[in-house]
């Protein structure tokens, strides 16, 4: 390459640059220091609440307990 094709070709390139620059500038904006507003967290109490009675009590369904369908002749899919 010649000196001037060199010398356009760093021209063009800082000349992008530059209107990158500013059109990412402008996009993306300038930082302003705002106050803003947070929610204080309030401290982990050691109290215990009693759960209601209404879900946990004596006739309620025990999810843990395993159930066991029988008397199916169905087969499985693909079998």
């Amino acid at each position: 390459m010649k000196k001037s094709d060199i010398a356009v070709l760093l021209l063009i390139v800082a000349v992008v640059g530059v209107l990158v620059f500013f059109s990412v500038k402008l996009l993306v904006g300038d930082q302003t220091m705002q106050p803003v507003s947070v929610e204080v967290a309030r401290p982990i109490a050691t109290d215990v609440i009693e759960p209601s009675a209404d879900i946990f009590n004596a006739t309620a369904i025990n999810p843990t307990v395993p159930i066991t369908i029988e008397g199916g002749d169905q087969k499985p899919i693909g079998n």
